[in-house]
Parts: C-alpha cells; structure tokens; sequence
C-alpha cells in the first residue's frame, strides 16, 4: 500500500467520530485530500503528506489553496522514516514547505491529538 493511502486508512481508523470523505484531484488543482465534517457540525480539509526526511513537497496549487484558506485547513504529515505525526494548521504551509517540518511547530502528535483538534473546530 501507498504510504500516503496508507495514512489515509488510518486516519478513518484513529478519528472515528469524524466523517471524512475523499476528494478526488478531478475535483480542482490544489485541492486538500479530504473534506472532514465534525460532531459540532464544521467543515474542514486535510492534506495528507508523507515526508522522507526533512522535506515536504506541495505544488504551488496546494499552497495557494492553503493561503486563501486558512482557517479550518490542515495538513497531517507523517515522517515515514520514523512513523512520526505531526498535525500542522493549512496556515503554516509557506514556513512548511520553505524550512520542513522539523521545526515546524505541530498542534498534534498522535492520534488522539489528531481526533481532539478536528473536533474543536469552530
């Protein structure tokens, strides 16, 4: 299995009293992966990323969709040398893609911090 589709299971399998569907890239360039609604009644969106080492890549389309929106957006990275989380608000892709994740400051680190973020959203 595909790392990225592969954090994609276990994001359904960690979060579930969210429900999330997959976006398909036909939908619009730059577009996150997937649209969660939580158990307040708020939309958000994920952009699952797997980064070896130190280096996350975004196309210019998923930094200007994170940009123009930048409450409610996420990106779930995880570090595929190391099995680490991080959960980065949409917010900080520029400082993301431009230094890595390595001194990116995370809101979540594990699941239940995943799960707990996404259902604050307002």
């Amino acid at each position: 299995m595909a790392p990225e589709r592969k954090l994609w299971h276990d994001l359904k399998k960690n979060t579930r009293s969210i429900l999330f569907n997959r976006i398909e890239n036909l939908s619009g360039i730059g577009m996150p992966d997937v649209l969660g609604y939580n158990t307040s009644g708020h939309y958000f969106t994920v952009e699952l990323k797997v980064a070896k080492g130190n280096k996350v890549n975004f196309s210019p389309h998923q930094i200007a969709f994170h940009k123009t929106h930048p409450k409610h957006s996420f990106i779930l990275l995880r570090v595929d040398s190391q099995s680490t989380l991080k959960l980065v608000p949409g917010s900080e892709i520029h400082e993301l893609s431009t230094k890595g994740h390595a001194k990116i400051f995370s809101i979540a680190d594990d699941w239940t911090g995943v799960r707990e973020a996404f259902e604050q959203v307002l």
